[in-house]
């Protein structure tokens, strides 16, 4: 069934879904905000690989900036 699924398809939407769950956990305030971050970072990853196979330069650059705020994040929160 998912044998025809493309490797772009699934770093699409990973990168959204993990990106949909971040929001979430950032926005119910309940402590998760650790986790979020990791999410957010995945996300970022996961779209900005996407983004360069697909020749998407704003999206990746928007990506790479996502990324870093991750990592800035999880060091303020850890």
């Amino acid at each position: 069934m998912f044998q025809n699924v493309s490797k772009n398809l699934v770093l699409e939407w990973f990168g959204v879904l993990t990106a949909i769950l971040y929001s979430m956990l950032i926005a119910l305030n309940i402590g998760a905000e650790f986790i979020g971050f990791v999410l957010l970072l995945m996300s970022a990853i996961s779209i900005a690989v996407w983004a360069y196979r697909n020749k998407f330069r704003g999206i990746l650059l928007l990506q790479i900036f996502y990324a870093s705020a991750g990592i800035v994040g999880m060091v303020r929160w850890f």
